[in-house]
């Protein structure tokens, strides 16, 4: 399932099937629709949200995605996938979007959305895309997410939404990237945090580190989800989003740590790069 970056090939898990499926009625493809970007906010020296106004839309769930289409004057076309940023709240009768993107220099079309669109351009999407890797408040928590770099986007839906409920079950977010720069939604994270006593926000930063930085500095591994997750007999959601690397790892570590597979679902990136 994507996430926010785009990738040649993702893999996540899905549910355990059924002890004796039944074949399902095919579903109807979903249809593709014309989205105009409404507004285009700098999150970080290399990533942008997209406000999308997409008539038609027809809601969706915190950790969803949608694919993108790209047509070039000559008719070649590029498809990548992104997750949802913004809570199914903020559609509104607009029908309205946030896509967060990270541009990856060799991209093919992330340098587009986060470089080059503009307020007014007109963007091919469908959607929303996935059911595994999904929460909102009816499901209850408490609720651990773990993010890697742009890993954040579908969890920060999730923040969202339980924010717009008015609060909801307890939650952390562990969050690594490499400096404190490339933390996407930094200040919004800590107004959120500040103003609720029952959502904590950790950073910890894999490369370089602020002045006075008082934080973990390094990848997250099994001491830190010990220290930050809450304990597994209190069966915590867990949401593990990022690189490869980083969410195998982390979701082994919450294994080892007691926490039960059934609950730690993830969102995986590609295989290339390093983990955040």
């Amino acid at each position: 399932m994507p996430a926010t970056r785009e990738r040649a090939d993702v893999s996540a898990p899905t549910p355990p099937a059924a002890a004796a499926p039944t074949r399902a009625a095919p579903r109807a493809p979903l249809p593709w629709r014309r989205a105009l970007v409404v507004d285009a906010v700098a999150e970080t020296p290399h990533a942008r949200s997209l406000v999308l106004d997409v008539p038609g839309w027809p809601g969706h769930r915190p950790g969803q995605h949608v694919d993108v289409r790209l047509t070039a004057d000559d008719g070649y076309q590029a498809q990548r996938s992104y997750s949802i940023a913004s809570p199914p709240e903020a559609a509104g009768a607009a029908g309205r979007v946030v896509l967060t993107v990270e541009r990856l220099e060799d991209g093919e079309v992330s340098p587009y959305l986060a470089g080059e669109l503009r307020p007014g351009d007109p963007l091919e999407l469908r959607g929303p895309i996935g059911g595994h890797f999904v929460w909102d408040v009816s499901l209850g928590g408490p609720l651990l997410l773990v993010a890697g770099g742009s890993g954040v986007v579908p969890l920060m839906a999730m923040l969202r939404h339980r924010a717009a409920a008015g609060g909801g079950p307890p939650a952390r977010l562990l969050y690594s990237t490499r400096t404190l720069d490339e933390a996407l939604y930094r200040d919004e994270l800590a107004t959120l945090a500040a103003g609720d006593d029952a959502l904590a926000v950790v950073h910890t930063l894999t490369r370089a580190a602020p002045p006075g930085w008082s934080g973990y500095r390094r990848r997250i591994d099994g001491a830190m989800l010990a220290a930050v997750a809450f304990p597994p007999a209190e069966r915590p959601h867990v949401f593990v989003c990022g690189p490869t690397p980083m969410v195998e790892a982390a979701a082994s570590a919450l294994v080892e740590l007691g926490h039960d597979p059934a609950r730690v679902k993830t969102e995986r990136f590609g295989p290339s790069g390093p983990a955040a």
